[in-house]
């Protein structure tokens, strides 16, 4: 078998449950956004520098981010068949980054004022990481309402993501460069 399939040569690709939509449709759009995040974490995570435990939870988001695209790859009529943990976001998934930021908040405070990105490579991909995490969630908001879905979590663990990546960001510079 090959990788090419050319099924979607004509501008058309396959939804999670075998519905054919547009590659230009909202759901493609917002999930390609979400498999942009999971690649620019995994530069985060393949950093050598990286200590072990922030790579295990590095590791988890972007497990995460597939439940979150198999979420949005799929249409209305088929929410019933997502599955928690496998194919539909749950709150404890945002528990979890909450718990996350709360930790580093607690370690390191916030600053009271915006930060200049640009301090070390990790912080910088942290920060890169997070703009990406924050373009995805304006496409599944756009997705969210178009679509009428008033039942899912993820646009709340996009927004909750984009926080932690941002503490995380904090979390690696000796200094936060304020932009005044």
């Amino acid at each position: 078998m090959r990788i090419y399939t050319k099924k979607g040569d004509k501008g058309k690709t396959r939804l999670l449950f075998g519905d054919s939509v547009s590659k230009d449709d909202l759901a493609p759009d917002a999930y390609g956004s979400v498999d942009e995040l999971v690649a620019a974490i995994g530069l985060i995570r393949a950093d050598k520098q990286l200590p072990i435990e922030i790579k295990e939870s590095v590791l988890r988001i972007q497990r995460e981010l597939f439940i979150v695209g198999a979420e949005l790859a799929t249409t209305k009529q088929n929410r019933k068949k997502l599955e928690p943990d496998k194919t539909l976001v749950e709150k404890k998934m945002i528990l979890k980054l909450e718990e996350e930021i709360d930790y580093l908040e607690d370690k390191n405070g916030i600053p009271q004022y915006f930060v200049v990105p640009g301090e070390n490579e990790i912080s910088s991909k942290f920060d890169w990481a997070r703009v990406v995490s924050r373009r995805a969630e304006r496409k599944c908001v756009k997705w969210q309402r178009h679509l009428e879905i008033d039942d899912s979590q993820v646009v709340v663990y996009l927004n909750r993501l984009s926080d932690l990546l941002w503490m995380l960001a904090r979390e690696f510079e000796n200094e936060w460069t304020p932009s005044k």
